[in-house]
């Protein structure tokens, strides 16, 4: 496993690690990107550039924002750019429920039990189902599975480094896959909602509008990365060899949950079916108020609304799970635990400042309208508009993630462009969205700019002291082509049978 340096495969990652690492901060990016907006406004307003609004049929022209009513917009909108931005409120809020539950030890919990309780028979697709649900807590799944799986397989006489690959590979190649609403649901949705409504102001992407195809993504995942482990890379890594290993990581043992943790999970589990059962008294008589037009569920105040409710969730499991193994002992530490999980939060709603403006300006001159028409033209027009044109894009999203390796700043880079496009070509802004999250979650364990790859080597360095960075990026380029591959080939399937993406949400555009 001792990576050849002069290998074609080590001098693809080298030019990649160059590239990423010559990119700013990403808040720096969007500043340069505003920069870039105001001098290409000015240049296209001096040609008169204009189309014919899609929607309205009134004409648009290209406004620039080096002139005095555009320097007026930047100064007077600047502030609510930022705070009206659809993802920051939506975010935070999911991150206070989510937040609490990880502070209180929850999802640590939840992740050892589903692990170290399960039959030795399917224990890799239990670490697999752990890790890519462990996603809902983000880093906390990336620093917990990976060394809790290595131990597990270990202990069953198994390679130990093939276990820390299925981990990781489920946290990273399965980021944005869940049968849970997670935190990047309503971080995207938010994006998406704000770059589509530079065509229709009324639209909304809520955050359940992939969960029918993610919740069955999560599935596949597990499956693809379970046999892709088994078949061929414990038979590549073969049997472990102890002699490069750490003594006292040999002597190290995988740490079953306590019996008052697991009675934790049993009263947040109680919490959850009472909490489900009030939900449904709300939402069930016929006149809720939580209903749409004529009593239905899709769509409906619920649904357009159910962050809120998925934040009460978590603050009631927590609360449950926290005030028994101790966590929780007063009112008081409920808001402790939020405040602390909340500080992780800052760098995101910095680059959000920066993210916001950008969009509001790329909206504001029009740019984004005359592009987005512009663009759909020509490809109806070679006629590149069908499956070809969205398995393209999830290839372009795959390619950009190994230089951005941010979710959120590459999507917020990516949708006021792709989704008014495909939006005129017919396709719901949600399904642009759920392409974009196949193609930047499946080859996320490939980037050597993503930081938690370095600690994963770190860990597996452990294990076997020759490995180095070509090691585990060879090992994960199986788990990257194969998730991507599986998962292009189920989202032309769903879409040939033209199934709903999520609850009320369709492939196209009515």
């Amino acid at each position: 496993m001792q990576p050849n340096s002069s290998s074609v495969m080590n001098r693809i990652l080298n030019r990649v690690e160059w590239l990423g690492n010559k990119l700013p901060h990403p808040f720096i990016l969007f500043v340069y990107l505003a920069v870039a907006i105001i001098i290409i406004s000015w240049i296209v307003s001096l040609f008169s550039v204009s189309v014919e609004h899609p929607m309205s049929g009134e004409t648009i022209e290209a406004k620039s924002l080096f002139s005095g009513e555009g320097v007026l917009f930047m100064i007077e909108s600047m502030i609510t750019n930022f705070t009206g931005f659809a993802p920051l409120g939506l975010i935070l809020t999911m991150m206070l429920g989510i937040g609490l539950a990880q502070q209180v030890g929850l999802f640590d919990t939840l992740m050892k039990a589903t692990i170290m309780r399960a039959p030795t028979a399917l224990v890799t697709y239990a670490i697999i189902f752990a890790a890519v649900l462990g996603n809902i807590a983000s880093d906390a799944a990336m620093i917990i599975i990976p060394p809790l799986a290595a131990m597990v397989f270990y202990s069953l006489g198994r390679n130990p480094i093939a276990g820390m690959c299925a981990g990781f590979a489920g946290v990273t190649a399965g980021f944005t896959a869940n049968i849970l609403i997670a935190g990047t649901d309503a971080l995207l949705a938010g994006i998406t909602t704000e770059a589509a409504r530079s065509l229709d102001p009324d639209i909304l992407v809520t955050p359940v509008d992939n969960w029918f195809f993610m919740s069955v993504s999560t599935f596949m995942v597990v499956l693809v990365v379970g046999l892709v482990t088994t078949r061929i890379i414990e038979p590549r890594l073969g049997k472990f060899d102890e002699s490069y290993a750490e003594p006292a990581v040999l002597n190290e043992s995988a740490e079953k949950p306590k019996r008052k943790e697991m009675l934790g999970l049993l009263y947040a589990g109680i919490g959850t079916i009472v909490y489900v059962g009030i939900v449904l008294a709300l939402i069930l008589p016929e006149g809720s108020v939580f209903r749409g037009e004529g009593g239905s569920f899709i769509p409906s105040p619920f649904l357009s609304n159910i962050v809120p409710f998925i934040l009460i969730w978590f603050i009631v499991v927590s609360v449950a799970y926290g005030v028994t193994v101790g966590s929780v002992k007063r009112p008081g530490d409920v808001p402790m635990h939020m405040t602390e999980a909340m500080k992780s939060m800052v760098p995101y709603i910095v680059l959000v400042f920066a993210i916001s403006q950008f969009i509001a300006y790329f909206n504001w001159t029009n740019l984004s309208t005359i592009l987005a028409v512009n663009t759909s033209e020509f490809l109806e027009g070679i006629g590149f508009t069908g499956l070809g044109l969205m398995v393209a894009f999830i290839i372009l999203a795959t390619l950009l993630n190994q230089v951005i390796t941010s979710g959120s700043a590459q999507w917020a880079l990516m949708a006021p462009v792709f989704v008014p496009m495909l939006m005129l070509l017919g396709y719901d802004p949600a399904y642009a969205q759920l392409a974009y999250r196949i193609g930047d979650s499946a080859s996320s364990v490939l980037t050597p700019l993503n930081p938690y790859l370095i600690m994963v080597l770190g860990f597996m360095k452990r294990y076997d002291s020759r490995l180095g960075l070509g090691s585990i990026i060879s090992l994960m380029i199986p788990y990257a082509l194969f998730v991507l591959a599986v998962w292009i080939v189920l989202f032309v399937i769903w879409t040939l049978l033209g199934l709903p993406i999520g609850p009320g949400v369709d492939i196209y555009l009515d």
